[in-house]
């Protein structure tokens, strides 16, 4: 009896500290993730909505693309090399396109190199964007078809003078007297007249001069003019067709508001477009990430 006593108790001793082992290991090991899977699918839902979101909002960007490519270029407008401006922004938005959905495809495998290339061609869409709308004054100047860049061309006199004989060309103020032919003056004052023929094919509004056609004034002794407020493009006006106001301010003025009313328009898109994209794709990267920490 004894001899059994003292045989049993070295084995219990023995199996004690295996216990204990295995328990120590168990708590050890981390525990599972409890996850949820209605959770899990909502933010899979969510992804795939914003994927198609940002895959949408891409398509107006190649639609642009084809809109500057057929476009017509102003008249005269091969002067300032805008054309190949035009051509230079099809193909960088051609890329843009492309980046955008490449990083859509990518964006499980590789989400922090994905969001860094595709926010690059983006943030330039939207510098580029607020140039042609002529919100960073100090450096727009550089950049064709700002806002800066145009008032700095208004003042090439040498460009000016190949940009009038172009006008005079394309016969705007000849086709504006032969449809105002028959006009009162009344009528056309009422008449709709673009910026150019505005500008160049009559004379200022406040200039001393009375209606007889619409290239052809004569000077009125009874208007009273304001010497402080005196238009200087008063002096410069002729009814000569081949002069009329080519030589005034207002004449380059109104070609460059009608020349940059394009540029205008393509730079309120980029910036729209710009920032859709960068909320649909930073969105789209949060997605993804804690799509993965769920996972």
């Amino acid at each position: 009896m004894a001899d059994d006593k003292a045989d049993g108790n070295p084995a219990e001793e023995v199996q004690v500290p295996i216990i204990e082992e295995n328990e120590r290991k168990q708590a050890e090991v981390p525990p599972k993730k409890n996850i949820i899977p209605g959770k899990f699918f909502q933010v899979k839902r969510i992804s795939g909505l914003l994927s198609v979101v940002s895959f949408v909002f891409s398509l107006p960007v190649l639609s642009s693309v084809i809109w500057l490519l057929y476009m017509k270029s102003y008249d005269c407008e091969w002067l300032f090399k805008l054309p190949s401006l035009q051509i230079g922004i099809s193909i960088g938005l051609i890329c843009v396109f492309f980046i955008c959905n490449a990083a859509l495809f990518l964006r499980a495998r590789m989400q922090m190199v994905g969001i860094v290339v595709v926010m690059v061609p983006l943030t330039v869409m939207f510098t580029i964007g607020l140039a042609f709308l002529g919100a960073n004054s100090m450096e727009n100047r550089r950049i064709p078809a700002t806002p800066l860049w145009f008032e700095m061309k208004i003042h090439d006199n040498e460009l000016w003078s190949n940009i009038k004989e172009c006008i005079y060309d394309t016969g705007v103020c000849r086709d504006l007297a032969l449809t105002s032919a028959k006009l009162k003056s009344y009528d056309f004052s009422m008449k709709k007249l673009s910026s150019v023929e505005s500008g160049c094919c009559r004379p200022p509004a406040d200039c001393p001069l009375q209606y007889v056609n619409a290239t052809f004034w004569e000077k009125n002794d009874q208007m009273q003019t304001d010497s402080d407020t005196y238009n200087p493009d008063c002096d410069l006006w002729k009814n000569d067709r081949d002069a009329l106001c080519y030589d005034c301010l207002t004449c380059r003025q109104g070609y460059m508001k009608a020349l940059r009313s394009k540029w205008l328009k393509l730079g309120v898109f980029l910036v729209c477009m710009a920032l859709l994209l960068i909320s649909s794709h930073l969105s789209l990267f949060l997605v993804t990430m804690w799509e993965l920490h769920i996972s």
